[in-house]
């Protein structure tokens, strides 16, 4: 019989046990008093979005997207509990100055794919809201469905198939698609493949329109569509003459190990940005939450000025602003323990940093 190891078994139940003191918390008015007190009032909390979906991809991956509808109630709990949502570097000098507002919120979109300006942007001109969107570029000047994510979609959607790949991987092989472990396999086969080939982003499409094609797919139609597909130029320029602050994700999102490659990321990046809107952006965000101690001194030889992760946390005034925290929302957090970190009450919880695919 397959044994578990101690993990498997604690991490469920963990995660119990803090849904239920977070329930606990709400229904004995904690909430309440740590939303109005001062140690609230004098921190910041960084929201991190990824994506809304445009049909059904909170359905393939909810770590990474959320229906239209479970955001719009995001954005209403917000003003429910009466937060400030405020721009980053407003929060940040507001905080530098001991003034922020209370239940101070700053609002953060990862990559700049196409549903943020079609879904997000929409709601939070409703709600008033001011947003970060990190915006990674290489994918934008190429307008082509990003992979790797592009595949690992196409492979979910393909998920009751078993098919041939062996003309996608030049050598005999099946990838059953009928198991999320199929799936992951056919994926890691796939990537690994196009980074022993350092294939471009236009070898890579050519890819995704041979998977489309085994699996049924109708390429044009999903093209179409721009499910993860980045933001065009002319978009972001719509996107950043209202609330909406443009800033750094690297252009390849990706993070070398090597200085002058990380730093060439960062300058192309800004490049770009600076190439639509005449900007000279200095807030950046890790791809992928990778952020290694050597990157701090890379990041101010940049001359960036603050840097998002995705450690779980809230922002006070010691805190190192190159290595901001942010809860990552997702369509996998309850309600309740969302309202829990609105108040203040979630970072007062022991957790644990969850790998990001995105």
């Amino acid at each position: 019989m397959p044994t578990r190891s101690i993990a498997e078994y604690h991490t469920p139940v963990l995660k119990l046990i803090k849904r239920g003191l977070v329930a606990a918390g709400k229904s004995s008015g904690a909430f309440r008093l740590i939303a109005n007190s001062d140690w609230r009032r004098s921190r910041v909390l960084i929201l991190g979005y990824h994506g809304v979906s445009l049909e059904d991809e909170h359905e393939w991956n909810g770590a990474l997207y959320m229906s239209p509808a479970k955001f719009r109630s995001r954005m209403e709990a917000i003003q429910h509990h009466h937060c400030t949502v405020l721009p980053l570097q407003d929060a940040l000098e507001l905080l530098r100055l001991r003034r922020l507002p209370p239940r101070s919120i700053v609002l953060t979109f990862d990559d700049g794919t196409y549903d943020f300006y079609k879904i997000v942007c929409p709601i939070l001109n409703e709600y008033g809201y001011p947003a970060t969107l990190y915006l990674t570029t290489y994918w934008m000047t190429l307008q082509l469905p990003v992979v790797p994510g592009t595949w690992s979609y196409m492979l979910w959607k393909g998920r009751n198939s078993v098919i041939d790949a062996s003309s996608l991987l030049d050598q005999p092989v099946t990838f059953d698609l009928r198991t999320p472990e199929g799936r992951s396999e056919a994926l890691k086969q796939m990537w690994a493949r196009a980074e022993f080939q350092n294939l471009d982003g236009e070898q890579c499409d050519a890819v995704s329109r041979q998977l489309a094609h085994l699996l049924g797919l109708d390429y044009q139609e999903f093209h179409s569509k721009r499910i993860i597909q980045l933001l065009r130029p002319a978009e972001v320029k719509a996107l950043a003459s209202s609330s909406v602050s443009v800033q750094l994700h690297t252009h390849h999102h990706r993070t070398p190990n090597d200085r002058e490659m990380y730093l060439h990321e960062i300058e192309e990046n800004r490049r770009q940005i600076n190439g639509i809107l005449g900007s000279n952006p200095t807030c950046f965000c890790y791809p992928s939450g990778n952020c290694r101690p050597e990157h701090i001194a890379w990041l101010q030889e940049a001359g960036i000025v603050c840097a998002t992760t995705c450690v779980p946390g809230i922002v006070t005034v010691s805190t190192n602003l190159l290595r901001l925290p942010r809860l990552i929302d997702t369509s996998l957090l309850a309600d309740v323990q969302f309202e829990g970190w609105l108040a203040g009450f979630g970072a007062l919880l022991p957790h644990r940093v969850q790998p990001r695919a995105a």
